[in-house]
């Protein structure tokens, strides 16, 4: 059977319905990171923001909660960066990511690992953690002190995606400091992970989050190899579209409202999985203005949405117990775009810096 056309816009409103951008959802921080496919955590604040832009009514305390109670937690694991997954889906899907993240730490070690043994590496690792939380800086001296010919970067990187660790929340705004201690998985959440490996799960969630996807797109947002052959094997199981050269896959039953359905105005943090999670990311922002949110150093940009499609960067400041969120948009927005994103960004700015007493927002010079 022929491959159905899918067209850009129709694309993204696929995607931001899947997202929970097209509206607020009613439903739990633990059941939204587990919707939305995992959140990025390089930061640990970012994710505060990603649940307030797609939740009615949002919390922060109940992430807070659900972290310490170890329903949520902040480990390596897609793309070999820290993210935060439900309790459920980090003990289901740990062992899938292994190879993936042992692989991705060697890559960026580029030659660091003379005089390394991995093996052994991780069950001095285990050993360590089993006394007592390590901050990664901590981990990565005491396993130089056992294998001093080894490259103390390279240890500290094998140790932290090759052991089944997860970081410690502590009483913070944000359930984590910047040098957060690791601890194993087994003592946080009282189990081991699965040891049964489920990649095509993996894919499958992956489209239910970030679908209509290629098979470099689903590569990009979970790192693992092998993904053509596999979505090849369940291509009968899913409904296939095509955009120019590209084949889409897709579950059958997954939302796609159509390129009509209406998009508001949404704040979207740094390191948003949205902006992350495809190879090509036309879907949602223009070639053009990725070197605006991309930036040489890693780092990627906390932005804003108008029709579905990334129109500028924002961030916050507080001076004088005053929260300031400055919106810089690529190009002109129209008064009705703006008093939208205003309205948004006031209690925004608010939820990013807590000890404010007032919020404004402003609109700064386009780049």
């Amino acid at each position: 059977m022929p491959a159905d056309e899918i067209d850009p816009r129709a694309l993204n409103r696929a995607t931001l319905a899947r997202q929970m951008l097209l509206r607020r959802e009613s439903v739990s921080a633990v059941d939204a990171i587990e919707r939305l496919g995992g959140m990025q955590a390089q930061d640990p604040a970012p994710p505060f923001v990603g649940l307030w832009t797609r939740l009615e009514r949002f919390d922060p305390d109940e992430l807070r909660r659900a972290l310490a109670d170890a329903e949520v937690v902040r480990a390596t694991l897609l793309r070999g960066t820290l993210h935060l997954f439900s309790r459920r889906d980090y003990l289901r899907y740990r062992a899938t990511l292994q190879s993936m993240l042992l692989a991705a730490a060697s890559s960026n070690l580029r030659g660091q690992l003379d005089g390394l043994d991995v093996d052994a590496t991780l069950a001095v690792t285990r050993e360590l953690l089993e006394e007592g939380p390590r901050t990664q800086s901590e981990l990565r001296a005491l396993l130089h002190e056992r294998f001093p010919e080894a490259n103390d970067r390279a240890l500290g990187l094998i140790a932290r995606c090759g052991a089944p660790m997860v970081m410690r929340p502590v009483d913070h705004p944000w359930s984590f400091p910047r040098d957060s201690a690791f601890v194993l998985a087994s003592q946080m959440l009282g189990a081991e992970p699965d040891a049964e490996e489920r990649p095509e799960e993996l894919i499958r969630r992956c489209l239910a989050a970030f679908g209509p996807a290629s098979a470099t797109d689903v590569r990009t947002w979970c790192g693992l190899p092998g993904i053509a052959e596999a979505l090849e094997a369940m291509r009968d199981e899913l409904v296939i579209f095509r955009l120019g050269r590209r084949e889409l896959f897709d579950l059958p039953d997954a939302p796609r409202p159509g390129p009509d359905a209406e998009a508001p105005v949404r704040y979207l943090p740094e390191f948003d999985n949205l902006l992350l999670s495809h190879a090509d990311r036309t879907r949602v922002i223009a070639d053009e203005h990725r070197p605006f949110v991309f930036s040489k150093n890693l780092r990627v940009k906390a932005t804003f949405l108008v029709d579905g499609r990334v129109a500028g960067t924002w961030s916050v400041k507080r001076s004088r117990k005053v929260a300031t969120l400055t919106m810089v948009p690529f190009g002109k927005l129209a008064k009705g775009t703006l008093r939208e994103l205003v309205r948004e960004g006031e209690p925004l700015a608010r939820l990013a810096e807590p000890a404010a007493d007032d919020a404004d927002v402003v609109v700064g010079e386009t780049p």
